[in-house]
């Protein structure tokens, strides 16, 4: 028996005209569209202002394909990291990291189940990728995260960052649409500013570039963790084919066409991408043709990995000479590392 058709990868368009095959008004599309993304219902029987016999014929030829909640877990700093069980049994973690005294609330999205790429230092990697998510997976990790958000700090998301598990530029078309559907004015979707959407890579130059031909206009940040390509290397394997001067190229053509905003994440890693002669080359990277800002991310320790956090001298150090030599810098602490839902620990443990 073939599989049903999942009603969120048809389009609005699509609909109508089902809908006008069944000799049913073109608003009643538009109805449906609203339950599938602004609403995110999880049921054809939840959809009330549609008839009876209208939801039995969508019974009858589609499905919708939800994430379920499997696992909640609050850390001590008020993170909160939920685990989703998927239609066909995969799970994957978003994390809802709040800051209300900044009305920050942020939430981490995932792009695939697993990843590819095998980083030295993250935990994702070592589950292999077992699939791509699809674009209404990714959406509706914040759609619910942000319910989760009103019900747990009577606040809306703020921010969304494509930081969880997987490579999002290696899911290209489903990253867009997912972004589409969260920027489209409601009822067609969140409503949310595109400016409030940051999409980090691990460095792929050639899908860089085509964020800039196809009208990119949230954020940008790269995975960086090392400035020369030796050491980056060592620890991201995906550098051995988008070398450090491809990507710095890349980042240029994306920032002349795109004008968004660009930042380098930076894992500090102790005695090994720490040193001033490290935040000597960061310094040059960052006096490229674009503006950027560094975020300095705490190494949140993984089984296995022969890395250690890198002590608070070295890193205030480290920091300070980037700031003193022009550079815009942040320390990032890790939130969430009581309950692995912090940068690179995201592996369903």
């Amino acid at each position: 028996m073939p599989s049903l058709t999942d009603l969120r990868s048809r389009s609005l368009p699509d609909l109508e005209a089902l809908f006008a095959a069944w000799d049913q008004p073109r608003f009643r599309a538009k109805q449906l569209y609203e339950w599938l993304w602004a609403k995110s219902v999880t049921s054809l029987d939840a959809m009330t202002n549609l008839p009876k016999d209208l939801r039995e014929r969508l019974h009858a030829g589609f499905t919708l394909h939800t994430l379920e909640e499997d696992t909640v877990q609050h850390s001590a700093d008020g993170t909160i990291k939920t685990r989703w069980l998927t239609h066909d049994g995969h799970r994957i973690e978003s994390v809802l990291i709040p800051v209300p005294e900044e009305t920050r609330y942020t939430v981490c999205v995932s792009t695939q189940v697993g990843c590819s790429l095998t980083c030295a230092f993250c935990a994702t990697g070592r589950m292999g990728r077992k699939r791509n998510l699809e674009a209404y997976e990714i959406y509706d990790q914040v759609a619910l995260v942000n319910r989760q958000c009103q019900q747990t700090f009577g606040h809306t998301l703020t921010n969304v960052v494509y930081m969880g598990m997987g490579e999002p530029l290696l899911t290209y078309a489903n990253t867009m649409e997912s972004i589409a559907r969260l920027t489209a004015p409601p009822p067609m979707g969140l409503g949310m500013s595109a400016r409030r959407i940051t999409v980090s890579t691990a460095g792929i130059a050639k899908m860089i570039r085509k964020l800039a031909d196809d009208g990119f206009r949230s954020n940008l940040a790269l995975s960086l963790h090392a400035a020369d390509d030796a050491k980056r290397n060592e620890i991201m394997p995906i550098n051995e084919s988008n070398n450090l001067e491809a990507l710095m190229e890349a980042l240029e053509y994306f920032y002349q066409r795109a004008h968004a905003r660009i930042s380098f994440e930076y894992i500090a890693f102790e005695r090994f991408n720490d040193s001033i002669e490290d935040a000597t080359r960061l310094v040059r990277l960052c006096r490229r043709k674009f503006p950027v800002r560094v975020n300095i991310i705490e190494y949140n320790p993984i089984d296995g990995a022969p890395f250690a956090k890198t002590g608070e001298d070295r890193l205030n150090a480290f920091a300070a000479f980037l700031a003193k030599n022009g550079v815009t810098v942040t320390v990032r602490r890790s939130r969430g590392k009581d309950i692995d839902a912090a940068c690179g620990q995201l592996a369903n443990k």
